[in-house]
């Protein structure tokens, strides 16, 4: 149930935003502090860079695959029960990562910590629409897309000092601390959340998933977010090799440059949040693609550069891609019906985990490595980045026009720029 407390949080609305980001943290950090530790783990378990990439996409993979199977049952269940089954799954399969004796064993247990991580962003996503209503939605994305930024400043500098001092193992150890101690407080504080529960569609959970599936409109939405996630997993995985190859960024200097980009974003993540709610979603989407579409293409055609330039430019991308994804994570939860939430949130985080994998693979054919050791094709990559960010402008704006026309057809004598964008039910 949404209590609107006019326009600022009550102590619970504010515990939920909290207790969500630190829970976002610790998913994000489990699957951002792999890839710093690339380098260990090449040499301890004496893989191939092919085998690496294997043991990082079979997460993505295995999400996305979880968010579809578990979509049907997703609106049949209270939310809290949803997130603490998850949620356990979770640590447990970060606990196998902390112990994991080999390749083949580390490999598992990444599918199994995606098989039950993947789907927690959704359930959280479901609540904070359940919660909340939509004009302080884009506040309460801006502080849980803050998970993002603390990683990146805290948690991937801290679990690289102690995979380095200690063994890479005791990152994901320490994972499975904080996420034990973050399941106690949703298991005793965190209220039941079932409203959804008293008007369930008919039909079993099949049935429920086909009719998300062939929903029309909800087609559109993940059409956006496959873009969405195409236009950002791009630039990913070559920025810290772009950087150092082409920008000239030393190794040593690479840490603090990401460290410098989450405390800002750190800053920037509310503030993004409140001008969308202040604004429109679909306004600050627009400006977020317009900031994006212009540092992309400033970036990836860089040479060696200072690196408080490099810091500069890349905070100000990074505050163009925070405003997208913020704007559009509010505007998106305004798509489906009260009876749909959870299964289309669940179905839309597996198609931007796949969607990712795929941009991710294209990316891989655009760009190669030139016997100078420098990242060939990156302005070419930048211009396709571009393209769908645009062509995801106009996408959004069809959405965001049929969710205004909805609600006219219910409010006839309001004027359509004053409507709220709440779903009509089924």
């Amino acid at each position: 149930m949404k209590e609107n407390n006019e326009g600022g949080f009550n102590r619970y609305q504010i515990f939920v935003v909290a207790i969500l980001a630190f829970l976002q943290f610790t998913i994000v950090l489990d699957f951002m502090v792999l890839s710093p530790l690339g380098a260990i783990l090449l040499s301890e378990l004496s893989i191939s860079t092919s085998q690496f990439g294997l043991v990082v996409s079979a997460y993505a993979f295995s999400a996305g695959a979880s968010g579809i199977l578990s979509a049907g049952y997703a609106d049949k269940y209270d939310r809290k029960k949803l997130l603490l089954f998850f949620y356990v799954g979770f640590i447990m399969g970060t606990f196998l990562c902390s112990i994991a004796p080999g390749y083949t064993f580390l490999l598992w247990a990444r599918i199994l910590t995606g098989l039950f991580g993947g789907v927690i962003g959704s359930i959280s996503f479901a609540i904070v629409t359940d919660l909340f209503p939509l004009e302080k939605r884009g506040r309460v994305m801006g502080f849980v897309q803050m998970a993002f930024g603390l990683s990146q400043v805290l948690g991937i500098p801290v679990g690289l000092y102690l995979a380095t001092h200690w063994d890479w193992h005791t990152p994901f150890q320490m994972i499975v601390i904080v996420s034990i101690i973050i399941g106690i407080v949703i298991f005793t504080k965190l209220r039941p959340i079932d409203d959804h529960l008293r008007n369930p569609k008919p039909g079993n959970a099949f049935q429920h998933l086909l009719g998300i599936v062939t929903n029309r409109f909800y087609l559109k939405g993940f059409a956006a977010t496959t873009l969405l996630a195409t236009g950002g997993f791009m630039l990913m995985p070559f920025g810290s090799a772009y950087g150092v190859q082409n920008l000239g960024i030393s190794l040593e200097k690479l840490p603090l440059l990401y460290m410098v980009t989450g405390l800002c974003m750190l800053i920037f993540s509310p503030l993004i949040g409140t001008l969308s709610d202040k604004t429109g979603k679909y306004p600050m989407f627009v400006i977020g693609s317009i900031i994006t579409s212009v540092m992309t293409l400033i970036y990836c055609n860089l040479s060696i550069t200072p690196l408080w330039i490099i810091m500069i430019l890349n905070v100000l991308l990074f505050v163009g891609i925070s405003g997208r994804m913020i704007a559009a994570s509010a505007l998106m939860t305004a798509i489906p019906s009260v009876q749909d939430r959870g299964g289309f949130m669940g179905i839309n985080a597996s198609v931007q985990q796949i969607a990712g994998g795929i941009a991710s693979l294209i990316a891989g054919f655009i760009v190669s490595e030139g016997e100078d050791g420098k990242i060939q094709n990156y302005p070419t990559l930048g211009f396709v980045v571009v393209i769908a960010v645009v062509i995801t402008i106009f996408l959004m704006r069809v959405i965001h026009q049929n969710l205004k026309s909805r609600n006219h057809e219910d409010h006839p004598h309001i004027p359509s720029t004053q409507l709220p964008l709440n779903p009509k039910p089924d």
